[in-house]
């Protein structure tokens, strides 16, 4: 699995885990979700900081700093990072 993948996954956890937990505390407030959904969401926020930060070849100072935002950090900092290949082309100069 690719460190941009990886960084994929966690992103996304991170997101629909603070979604779960700001619902839950908006409705019904149930201890269990929040049992859950704390050290879930505080764990994808870690491995999205970690995978940025040591993974990805292509973090920019830029992409490591916007992963530190909680909750929607790592998908903007997927915005900030080039993918493999891209810029780059097999045309000789």
């Amino acid at each position: 699995m690719t460190a941009v993948r990886t960084l994929r996954i966690a992103a996304a956890v991170e997101a629909v885990s603070l979604v779960v937990l700001l619902a839950n505390l908006a409705t019904v407030h149930t201890r269990a979700v929040t049992a859950l959904g704390g050290p879930v969401h505080g764990t994808a926020y870690l491995a999205t900081i970690a995978t940025c930060a040591w993974l990805t070849p292509g973090a920019t100072p830029a992409a490591r700093w916007r992963a530190l935002i909680p909750g929607i950090g790592g998908l903007l900092a997927l915005r900030r990072i080039r993918p493999e290949g891209v810029g780059v082309t097999d045309a000789p100069r």
